[in-house]
């Protein structure tokens, strides 16, 4: 009798700690198949800008909020949104701001390699620098996908929000601006409203190692 209590009570203990790991989170967010809301991100180094020089995370260390949006030239989507971004760029970002803007290139075709990435942003004025991850390193290690995709980053680089700049992929009817409330809260030392949202854009072209 005694040996079925003890029998029992191993049995209730290995259903409970099944139980628990079943209700446990999953280590990515609802459509960041790495990353998710409250994540560290690591930082980069020596990537090159259109600028000529090569830019580290070190250079937003006085920043108290980050935000980073993978584009390229390439996507229509992403061209589509160039404008935002340098708008959103000259309402936060600048010298003696708290918020950096950074946009990050991961793709290695023609079309975005530094040469025309450099002629893109001369062409646009691009307020914000434009910096070539030709490892593809960067992107990896925010689990982006798609051009545009945006990620929000606190004062300890945690992940506040990530996915769409705003709610439409057509200007003129944006009803919402994610990227903008999440700064917003940010800066107000909470989390914002919407924390994450599906990217809408052209797939990252990942070499053939990462399988997405």
């Amino acid at each position: 009798m005694q040996r079925r209590a003890v029998a029992a009570r191993h049995f209730a203990a290995a259903l409970i700690a099944i139980c628990v790991i079943a209700a446990a989170p999953a280590l990515a967010g609802t459509y960041n198949p790495d990353r998710n809301v409250g994540d560290v991100v690591p930082g980069w180094t020596d990537l090159p800008g259109t600028d000529g020089h090569k830019h580290s995370w070190a250079e937003c260390a006085d920043r108290d909020v980050v935000v980073v949006v993978f584009t390229c030239n390439s996507c229509p989507y992403a061209v589509d949104y160039e404008d935002r971004l340098n708008d959103l760029a000259g309402r936060h970002a600048g010298p003696a701001s708290r918020v950096a803007v950074v946009a990050i290139n991961p793709n290695r075709i023609p079309e975005d390699a530094l040469p025309a990435m450099q002629a893109r942003a001369e062409a646009k004025g691009f307020r914000f620098p434009y910096l070539h991850d030709e490892s593809q390193a960067v992107a990896r290690s925010f689990g982006a996908v798609r051009t545009p995709e945006c990620f929000v980053l606190d004062r300890e680089r945690r992940i506040l929000y990530m996915g769409s700049m705003d709610d439409s992929a057509r200007a003129a009817e944006v009803r919402r601006r994610y990227v903008d409330e999440a700064i917003a809260a940010a800066l107000a030392g909470r989390s914002p409203e919407v924390t994450e949202t599906p990217p809408i854009g052209c797939q990252i072209r990942f070499d053939r190692r990462r399988s997405r």
